[in-house]
């Protein structure tokens, strides 16, 4: 059986226009809706999901709210 062209991932894609694409049009919008940190490559293994990057830093604050503020 023979594949349609619509559904070969091989097959020929329409030439695209970007002439009037606007670069980074959205981007303040999207940042606006994320809170996305990149993680160190090295840190991956002490930090290896958001749990982990979550207790660290909410054990780093209780610390840092205990110590006084200097002037």
């Amino acid at each position: 059986m023979k594949k349609s062209p619509e559904l070969d991932p091989l097959a020929g894609r329409p030439s695209l226009d970007f002439s009037k694409g606007v670069r980074g049009k959205h981007r303040a919008r999207m940042q606006e809706g994320t809170n996305v940190v990149l993680i160190a490559p090295e840190l991956m293994e002490t930090f290896p999901d958001s749990d982990a990057v979550n207790e660290a830093l909410r054990s780093l604050k209780k610390i840092a709210d205990r110590t006084p503020k200097r002037a």
